[in-house]
C-alpha cells in the first residue's frame, strides 16, 4: 500500500513538473546589436503561450515595432492596443493586448512573431556625454558594451498574466544573438563566448539578461567573471568566499543552493550611480569605482560584502521563490536583506552586524511606516527604500529576537516552501502561525509587528534590548 502510494506520489510530482515545463513559453529568432550604435534590431517568436484570458505583454517602450504577427493556430498580422493599465509598464515598456472581433475581450495567440527595432543612446565620455541617472532596468550602452536585465526593460516581450499577478520573464529559448563589434558575447544561464555571433539556448527557464561586448572573463570552478578585473588570485578568494556564503544559506533554510553564478563587472552611463542587481544565475555589479575586487580589498570589503550577502540572498527569496501581490517586492527585499545580516553577524563580522543595524534604525527613525496588514499595493509603501531594505528586515530581526532563531530560520524555510498562488499578508502571517504553533505568542506578535501603527517603534526598542 505504501509503495503505491510513493508510486503515485512521485507520478503526480512527474506530471506537475511536465506541465509546469509546457505553460513555459518558449522565445526564438534572431537579435542583431551594435554596441557602437546603440542598436537593437529583433525578430523573435513567443511560442508554447498558456492560454491565458486577461493578460499584458510588455516590450521596452524604445522599440518601434514594425509588426507583432499570430503564427498560431493562424498566420496573419495582429491589430494591437497599448494599456495604460498595467502599472509596471509606465516607464521602461510599454503594455500591449489583442482585441477579439468583437472588440471586448482579449484574445492570446499560441505562438506570437515580434519585429521590432530600438535605438538607444551610447555614452562616450562622462565629461559632456552621459545620463543624469541609470538604473536596473536602463539598456545601457557605454560605448564598449551593452548590458540589460530583462524583467524590467523588457527588451524582448513578456508576458504578464493579469489573474494570477504572475510575469512570465522567464522562457525556455533558442535565439541567434549577432554584436559584429563585439568580441564577447554573454545571455543568461549560457557561459559567455568569445565571437561576434552565436546561438544560444536554454531548455530551463530564464530571464534574458545579456552582457555583450569587448571584455575578458574568467572561470572557476562554472563561476564566471565577465570583465571583473580580478587576478587568479583574487578570483580564487572570492570564489571560496562565494561558495562559504552559498553554504550558509543552504544549512540555515535547509534548500541546496544549486545553482552556479556569474559574475559582470560593468560601468554605469551616468557619473555617480553605482549599485549590484541579481536576475539568476546573473549578479550584475554597476559602479565606477573598485567594483567586483572590493570584495576581495581588505579596505572595501567589509563594506562590500553585505551587498553580495544580499545578492545571493536573492536566489532564496525572488529565484526559487517568486513573490507577488503588494507585499511581494518587501518580502522579497526584505527577507533578502535579512539573510544578509545574519550573514553578516556569523561570517562577516558581528561589529559590522551592528553598525548596519544601527544605520538602519538612523535611517528611519523619523520614517512614518504603514505596518504590513494595511498594505495593499507597494505604491502604499510611501519610500520604498526605506521600506523594504530599512523597515521590514528591522521588523524581521525584532521578531526573530522574540521567537529565537531556529524558529526563524524555520519560519523563512516555509515561507519558501509553501506552494501558493498569491503571496499576500495573509501569507506571510498564516506561515509563520503554522511555524509557531502557539496562538498567543502569534496574536501578540501579529498585533505588534504588523497591525500596529507603532510597529518600527516597537521593533526599535525590541533591539536595544540588550
Amino acid at each position: 500500500m505504501k509503495q503505491n502510494l510513493l508510486i503515485l506520489l512521485l507520478l503526480t510530482i512527474r506530471l506537475m513538473n511536465i506541465s509546469a515545463q509546457e505553460n513555459t513559453p518558449i522565445l526564438s529568432g534572431k537579435v542583431e546589436i551594435s554596441i557602437t550604435e546603440g542598436t537593437f534590431e529583433c525578430d523573435l517568436t513567443l511560442s508554447e503561450i498558456p492560454p491565458i484570458k486577461d493578460y499584458f505583454i510588455r516590450l521596452n517602450s524604445g522599440m518601434n515595432i514594425l509588426h507583432m504577427r499570430s503564427k498560431k493556430p493562424n498566420d496573419f498580422l495582429i491589430y494591437f492596443s497599448k494599456s495604460l493599465k498595467d502599472s509596471l509598464s509606465t516607464g521602461e515598456s510599454n503594455a500591449y493586448f489583442f482585441k477579439d472581433t468583437k472588440g471586448k475581450d482579449k484574445f492570446l495567440p499560441e505562438s506570437i512573431q515580434f519585429k521590432y527595432v530600438g535605438k538607444f543612446p551610447v555614452v562616450k565620455d562622462t565629461i559632456e556625454n552621459y545620463s543624469r541617472k541609470d538604473w536596473k532596468g536602463n539598456i545601457a550602452f557605454n560605448a564598449n558594451s551593452v548590458r540589460s536585465d530583462g524583467l524590467q526593460s523588457a527588451w524582448y516581450p513578456i508576458l504578464y498574466d493579469v489573474t494570477n499577478d504572475k510575469v512570465l520573464e522567464k522562457v525556455k529559448y533558442d535565439i541567434e544573438l549577432v554584436c559584429s563589434d563585439c568580441n564577447t558575447l554573454y545571455v543568461n544561464g549560457n557561459k559567455p563566448v568569445y565571437t561576434k555571433s552565436y546561438n544560444f539556448k536554454s531548455e530551463s527557464p530564464q530571464e534574458l539578461t545579456i552582457y555583450c561586448g569587448n571584455y575578458e572573463f574568467s572561470e572557476l570552478n562554472n563561476t564566471y567573471f565577465l570583465n571583473s578585473g580580478l587576478d587568479n588570485d583574487q578570483i580564487k578568494e572570492f570564489g571560496e568566499l562565494i561558495n562559504s556564503y552559498k553554504n550558509f544559506y543552504a544549512q540555515n533554510l535547509k534548500i541546496p543552493f544549486d545553482q552556479p553564478v556569474s559574475f559582470v563587472q560593468t560601468t554605469p552611463i551616468s557619473k555617480k550611480d553605482g549599485w549590484m542587481f541579481v536576475s539568476y544565475p546573473t549578479i550584475m555589479s554597476i559602479g565606477w569605482k573598485n567594483g567586483l575586487k572590493s570584495i576581495v580589498e581588505p579596505k572595501y570589503q567589509n563594506f562590500y560584502r553585505p551587498f553580495i550577502a544580499h545578492e545571493l540572498g536573492h536566489f532564496y527569496f525572488g529565484t526559487y521563490k517568486v513573490f507577488n501581490s503588494g507585499l511581494g517586492d518587501m518580502m522579497s527585499e526584505g527577507f533578502a536583506e535579512f539573510l544578509s545580516l545574519q550573514l553578516t553577524k556569523k561570517i562577516i563580522g558581528e561589529d559590522i552586524y551592528k553598525e548596519n543595524i544601527n544605520e538602519k534604525i538612523k535611517n528611519i527613525e523619523k520614517f512614518n511606516a504603514v505596518p504590513f496588514a494595511k498594505i495593499k499595493s507597494d505604491s502604499e509603501y510611501n519610500n520604498r527604500q526605506l521600506y523594504v531594505y530599512n523597515y521590514a528586515p528591522l521588523i524581521f530581526l525584532a521578531i526573530e529576537k522574540e521567537i529565537g532563531n531556529e524558529k526563524m530560520w524555520n519560519w523563512l524555510n516555509k515561507l519558501l516552501t509553501t506552494p501558493i498562488k498569491f503571496t499576500d499578508y495573509d501569507f506571510l502571517t498564516s506561515t509563520l502561525e503554522q511555524t509557531l504553533k502557539n496562538n498567543k505568542k502569534y496574536n501578540s506578535l501579529k498585533r505588534e509587528y504588523f497591525e500596529s501603527d507603532t510597529s518600527l517603534q516597537n521593533a526599535i526598542e525590541k533591539l536595544k534590548k540588550k
